[in-house]
């Protein structure tokens, strides 16, 4: 027997024992991913071809695009009597119907923004879902590992996602259509694997509506992350788009290259949790983005063009690294938690305060950029930072996870 044959019998055996539950939610996961990546990396581009918007009118679109994610923990009460698994099929399967509209039914901005609100609401509502089926796949004290390389898989995915923008736009004749197309079909793929997953019990419509002074921190570093995201997700892509003119394949790279660092920062990062403890990750993620938000925003002023590029360029890499420390917040959740069915709850109810502070902070930064100039929001984006430092200091949890 050739070296290469053993590889591939002690490849084969170790994904033979991998549980049954976890090879579809990993499926799930892979092809979600490759789905969001692909919509993602052209989004800011298709906005600014198919609608010629304004920094505003970008910023208003995230409260179409955020509303959802307030709404979350009001439509999860409202579908208490389905599982967690089965309610990822529903998001799903509304994302695949939604990005469909948005390519082929989005006469005007305005109406792109309804079909937006739908995907959206797939999306949102998925958020708390991913972390929650995840940490039930996990072993005891191993809950940081299990996240990180389930996001390591979706890392993976957004790889294959942008890599296929990358080359579907420059070489096999692509058009935004295209990509929304491919999109709904993985949407619809990653609905039948979650599917195929067996049921859990549910929660009743009550708990989802409930917060517990016990997780008010929990909640707390919600409401900065909710404020925090909207760097990422807005303002950042935007300042290369924009101030820096990068077309749609430059965006897509970016996002191919975070995916190939992710492959490796994830499960370090999950590793990292179990075994240091969410309080030094949540504060290292804070010290960094005092920087990233200083590179984002005095970078074109402060350096000659050759450089300030290459260094936005870095900071948005290294932001999209720093973005998945969100995991220690569900970790933390998990461990603080008075009961184990606490915790799907406090994840819902998380994503609904979140997205107060965020839709918030999309309208701010918006008007900011508008009024003052785009460096003022990152300006802004340190004081969230620093707050975040503040919040991240106080967390303590038990030495051991609940069993």
């Amino acid at each position: 027997m050739t070296i290469v044959s053993r590889l591939a019998n002690l490849s084969a055996a170790r994904v033979n024992r991998i549980p049954r539950e976890l090879k579809l939610f990993a499926g799930a996961s892979l092809v979600l991913g490759v789905a969001y990546s692909m919509f993602d990396s052209i989004f800011n581009n298709f906005l600014d071809q198919r609608f010629a918007i304004s920094p505003f009118q970008r910023s208003f679109l995230e409260f179409p695009r955020e509303l959802p994610g307030f709404l979350v923990v009001f439509v999860s009460a409202a579908l208490w009597f389905l599982c967690s698994r089965r309610l990822a099929v529903v998001c799903m399967s509304l994302g695949a119907v939604a990005v469909l509209f948005i390519g082929f039914a989005s006469p005007s901005f305005y109406v792109m923004l309804l079909w937006l609100f739908f995907y959206s609401m797939g999306q949102h509502l998925y958020m708390p879902l991913a972390s929650a089926i995840g940490m039930e796949l996990a072993r005891e004290g191993q809950t940081g590992r299990r996240l990180g390389q389930l996001n390591a898989i979706r890392n993976a995915a957004a790889i294959g996602g942008s890599f296929l923008v990358v080359i579907g736009f420059r070489s096999l004749g692509f058009h935004f259509e295209t990509i929304f197309i491919l999109g709904a079909i993985g949407l619809v793929i990653a609905a039948t694997f979650m599917f195929a997953m067996k049921p859990t019990p549910t929660h009743k419509a009550g708990a989802y509506l409930q917060l517990h002074k016990e997780y008010k921190l929990y909640y707390t570093l919600a409401v900065i992350s909710g404020a925090r995201k909207q760097i990422f997700i807005t303002f950042a892509p935007w300042v290369l788009v924009k101030i820096f003119n990068q077309p749609t394949e430059i965006m897509a790279s970016l996002f191919l290259a975070g995916g190939i660092i992710g492959i490796i920062f994830q499960p370090f990062l999950g590793w990292a949790i179990d075994h240091y403890g969410e309080r030094p990750v949540l504060a290292s993620e804070a010290v960094i983005l005092v920087f990233i938000c200083f590179g984002y925003g005095f970078s074109k002023f402060l350096l000659p063009e050759r450089i300030a590029f290459p260094v936005v360029v870095a900071c948005f890499l290294l932001d999209q690294m720093v973005f998945s420390v969100s995991m220690a917040r569900s970790t933390f959740i998990k461990k603080i938690a008075k009961q184990p069915q606490d915790v799907q709850p406090a994840l819902t109810a998380s994503v609904t305060i979140d997205h107060v502070f965020s839709i918030s902070a999309a309208l701010l930064g918006g008007l900011i950029w508008d009024r003052f100039g785009f460096q003022y929001v990152f300006l802004f984006g340190v004081g969230i930072a620093l707050l975040n430092l503040v919040a991240a200091l106080q967390v303590k949890v038990p030495e051991k996870e609940p069993a």
